[in-house]
C-alpha cells in the first residue's frame, strides 16, 4: 500500500541531519507495516497530480497555523475534500488534524489557554495513552459528522474520525525524546514560558505509547480499524 505524505512544514534545521524531516519520521513511526511512501511538500507548492497518486493519505504537522493566509493552504483543502469524496484513507497529525477540520466546516484558533508541549495523557474511548504533543493551536468546534475519539483537559478536540476513512489527532505520535529536546533547544525559546520549558526538560524521556498509535494508524490505513 503506498501512502502520499503531504508534508506541511519542515523540521528545524538543527535536528533534520540526525532525525530527518517530519515525512521521515512517519515513516520510521509506521515501519514494518509494509508500506511504501511518496512525499509531496505542499508547503511548497508541491502537490499531487491527483487524489490517486496514492492508496492513502497522512497530513503533518506544521509550525504555520491553518488560518494564516498562505497560498498552499486552500489548494490542501480542496485536496483534502476530494480525498474525503474519493473514500481514500487519510490520516492527520497536529496540524494535519486542524486543516481537515478547517476544510470540512470545524474551527481552529490560537488557543486562549496556552501550550501544550512534551509528554501529554489522552484518553482514547477509555483507553489512556501517553503522547508527545508541540501546539498553541487546536480544533475548537468539531466539523459536522466527526466523532470525537480522544480528549483531556487542556484539549477537548484531540482525536476524531469522519466516518472509517479519516482518522485525526491533535499530539504528534512521531515525535521522539529526541525531537522534543531539539524542539525545546531551538524553536521553544522566546516561545514557550521559561519555567515550562525547564519543567518539560525534566521529563522529556517518560514512556510514550508512540508505536502503539503507530499500530493503530496502520491498522486503519489498511481498513482494520475495527479491529
Amino acid at each position: 500500500m503506498k501512502i502520499g505524505i503531504l508534508q506541511t512544514g519542515h523540521a528545524p534545521d538543527e535536528v533534520k541531519d540526525e532525525l530527518g524531516d517530519y515525512a521521515r519520521m512517519f515513516a520510521t513511526l509506521l515501519e514494518g507495516h509494509g508500506f511504501e511512501f511518496e512525499t509531496f511538500n505542499v508547503v511548497d507548492n508541491e502537490f499531487p497530480a491527483s487524489v490517486d497518486a496514492a492508496d492513502g493519505w497522512l497530513i503533518t504537522g506544521s509550525k504555520h497555523g491553518v488560518y494564516e493566509p498562505h497560498d498552499w493552504i486552500p489548494p490542501l483543502e480542496d485536496f483534502i475534500r476530494k480525498v474525503r469524496d474519493a473514500g481514500q484513507p487519510m490520516v492527520g497529525v497536529c496540524f494535519g488534524h486542524q486543516i481537515i477540520a478547517q476544510a470540512l466546516g470545524g474551527k481552529v484558533e490560537k488557543f486562549e489557554g496556552g501550550w501544550a508541549a512534551g509528554a501529554q495523557e489522552y484518553d482514547f474511548d477509555g483507553e489512556q495513552m501517553v503522547l508527545n504533543a508541540w501546539h498553541q493551536d487546536q480544533v475548537v468546534e468539531a466539523p459536522e459528522g466527526a466523532e470525537v475519539i480522544a480528549s483531556n483537559d487542556f484539549c477537548a478536540y484531540a482525536g476524531l474520525v469522519y466516518g472509517d476513512t479519516i482518522l485525526t489527532v491533535q499530539p504528534h505520535p512521531e515525535f521522539t525524546a529526541r525531537m522534543i529536546e531539539g524542539l525545546l533547544q531551538h524553536r521553544a525559546p522566546g516561545v514557550l514560558p521559561e519555567t515550562m520549558i525547564n519543567d518539560l526538560k525534566t521529563r522529556v524521556d517518560q514512556r510514550l505509547n508512540d508505536r502503539d498509535f503507530g499500530d493503530r494508524m496502520a491498522a486503519f490505513f489498511k481498513g482494520k480499524s475495527d479491529e
